[in-house]
């Protein structure tokens, strides 16, 4: 975790507990204060609530009782099963629960020097690109004499009502916790990045390779610290209504373990056994389990041995947690939201990843050069109006994480604006020496479409080429100005940054040395018919543009007359009656062999359409004719910011 910590409403949690104690008072937070107002944001919502003290509530209170697990606490009145069902995944995990409450010892009740407490916790939370303390008194709401919302099954222990509070003071009030998906708390407890999965759409109960695929991906996700939680969609049906094997509608269950489970005797020389994929759930409300295969007390178990169960944990109380076969779960459930902590460490035995991260902004404005909120793709006319980010991919292939995020709008409620903005992004592979804005979409390749959703975050996972891409995050529909962050993971540094100028900038070394008269954007797709340098066999052309003093050369491409080059670069050209020449090279291990060549005007008046030309010679005018042709596209403007 950075070091770097923000203070929520700058508040100070030592000097503030070192002023009450210094007075001998219990802090009352006057940010976040025991009212109607810290409860609800709509002022038709109104309950007989009483805010009272753990220490009012039971004679010993503790932050943790025997350490903390997920089976420490239940929802509560609150409709938020979604942040239970994320405290359950966090509670597995010790090294990340300590980031969220930190120094948990020190802010434990001491019975032996009861004067030492002050009535003050601090928890901390990822928020938009960094980790946020959030301060709160131990005011609780309580209705006879019992917490309402999220409590212990442990009367003493208050750890999970006290992080509650303080995320619900980050939301603006405990109401704006109502609905809600349990990716985005986890996010906020670990950093991670979201991923949600739609298991109708992708088939996962009907087809068993992509069955398994999935139960591989999830296994590793959960043996690397991620965590994932599921439900089942509510649309068609009534929030919370119980299905007929006791699955509840609408409601968050958090995944506790995932197992691949044998049944059956190893023999000597064969291996005899049934191997079953196996998951475990758990119901925030601590009660409410499957009814079906392999549920507590199902006739299945005993199939396997007492030790074999034991490893498992298999209890028969009706705790609200239970097993079943991944094969059920995927046809049960409807929707998994997954958390992967991805490894930027380089002191790790896993793969490590290289982390870049923005802050941008959807921003409107009545100038089109300057508006950055133009929608998604659909809207062509304002699309390349959006933000727009660079990067390389320099392997020749790379396996890409992007994750786009938007700010938390849950404290917008009382004003009307709360719910999430559908979000998504694209990937284009672009020039290979782009460095401005695009404005018109020609020769470039459109590679890699997000989900667009209506959560908090979205996340892609996409194999791409070498070469050079722009990423453009959007809203759905055009002018929805809000905040974002992007973070792209790959496996060697991608250099992302953000686009910002729409043509080269004039310098006081422009008037000395010119400045750019015309843009010119070439995409040389394909030769054929190549000479043969040897009779042995094709040959290994490589493709040269040149243009003023600037050139560009591809791959190379091995034992073809025949290759496809998709190469495409872009020119701001000083002397518009300079041409452009694309030359077609055999690569050889002393010297290059050139095998043709073509000559263009490059004038804005020539065709746009692919155009198939005639290798010549070098040398002026209408040289001699080569063997083969060469295919490409050219588009040329005097508008530096057209293309």
């Amino acid at each position: 975790m950075s070091s770097s910590v923000q203070l929520l409403q700058g508040q100070k949690y030592q000097e503030l507990k070192g002023q009450c104690l210094q007075q001998g008072q219990l802090f009352e937070d006057p940010e976040f204060p025991a009212s109607d107002e810290s409860l609800y944001y709509d002022p038709a919502a109104k309950g007989k609530v009483e805010w009272k003290r753990p220490k009012d509530l039971c004679e010993d209170p503790h932050l943790l009782v025997d350490g903390m697990s997920s089976h420490d606490f239940h929802q509560g009145k609150l409709g938020n099963c979604w942040f239970v069902a994320a405290c359950s995944c966090l509670a597995l995990r010790k090294s990340l629960w300590q980031q969220v409450i930190p120094d948990y010892q020190e802010q434990e009740w001491d019975p032996q020097s009861p004067r030492k407490y002050a009535g003050i916790f601090r928890f901390r939370f990822w928020r938009f690109g960094e980790w946020t303390e959030v301060v709160v008194d131990d005011l609780l709401p309580t209705q006879n004499g019992e917490l309402i919302y999220c409590h212990s099954n442990v009367r003493n222990e208050f750890w999970s009502a006290l992080l509650e509070k303080a995320y619900a003071k980050l939301a603006g009030s405990y109401q704006a916790l109502d609905g809600g998906c349990a990716a985005e708390a986890l996010v906020d407890f670990t950093g991670a990045v979201a991923d949600s999965i739609n298991l109708a759409e992708g088939k996962y109960g009907e087809v068993i390779s992509e069955q398994m695929k999935l139960f591989e991906d999830l296994m590793k996700v959960h043996k690397r610290g991620g965590f994932i939680s599921c439900s089942i969609s509510s649309l068609g049906r009534p929030s919370e209504a119980e299905t007929e094997l006791g699955l509840i509608v609408g409601h968050a269950y958090s995944v506790t373990a995932i197992r691949k489970l044998r049944l059956g005797e190893r023999l000597l020389f064969s291996f005899q056994a049934q191997k079953l994929f196996m998951i475990r759930l758990r119901n925030p409300w601590g009660k409410k389990e499957w009814h079906g295969a392999w549920s507590d007390s199902s006739e299945e178990w005993k199939k396997v041995s007492d030790a074999e169960r034991k490893d498992l944990g298999l209890t028969v109380e009706n705790d609200g947690e239970f097993w079943m076969t991944f094969e059920d779960w995927c046809k049960n459930f409807t929707d998994v939201d997954i958390c992967r902590t991805v490894n930027t460490s380089f002191f790790s035995l896993h793969k490590t990843w290289e982390k870049e991260m923005m802050y941008g902004a959807w921003a409107k404005h009545p100038e089109p050069l300057l508006n950055r909120s133009g929608g998604c793709f659909d809207n062509r006319e304002t699309f390349l109006q959006n933000p727009q980010y660079l990067f390389y991919v320099k392997k020749a292939e790379d396996k890409v994480l992007v994750s786009l995020q938007q700010e938390d709008r849950r404290r917008y409620k009382k004003e009307g604006k709360g719910d999430n903005i559908t979000i998504g992004f694209e990937i284009l592979k672009v020039e290979d020496n782009r460095r401005y804005r695009l404005h018109k979409l020609t020769v470039q390749e459109r590679v890699a479409t997000s989900p667009y959703s209506n959560t908090r975050s979205v996340f892609l996972r996409r194999s791409l080429q070498r070469g050079r891409y722009v990423l453009i995050p959007t809203t759905f529909t055009p002018g929805v100005p809000t905040r974002f962050i992007l973070r792209l993971f790959t496996d060697v540094p991608s250099k992302l940054r953000e686009l910002k100028a729409d043509r080269p900038e004039m310098t006081c070394w422009s008037l000395l040395c010119g400045y750019p008269r015309r843009v010119t954007q070439i995409k040389v797709h394909s030769a054929e018919g190549l000479q043969k340098p040897d009779r042995s066999g094709g040959a290994d052309p490589y493709v040269l543009i040149k243009c003023e003093n600037q050139s560009w050369r591809s791959a190379v491409q091995h034992d073809t007359t025949s290759p496809v080059f998709n190469t495409q670069v872009i020119f701001y050209r000083k002397d518009v009656d300079s041409p452009v020449t694309i030359q077609v090279w055999h690569s050889r291990l002393l010297s290059d062999q050139f095998l043709g060549q073509a000559v263009l005007a490059a004038s804005p008046g020539e065709p746009r359409q692919q155009q198939r030309l005639r290798l010549r010679a070098r040398g002026g005018g209408e040289a001699a004719e080569l063997p083969g042709h060469i295919s490409l596209t050219l588009l040329s403007s005097d508008d530096l910011a057209e293309l």
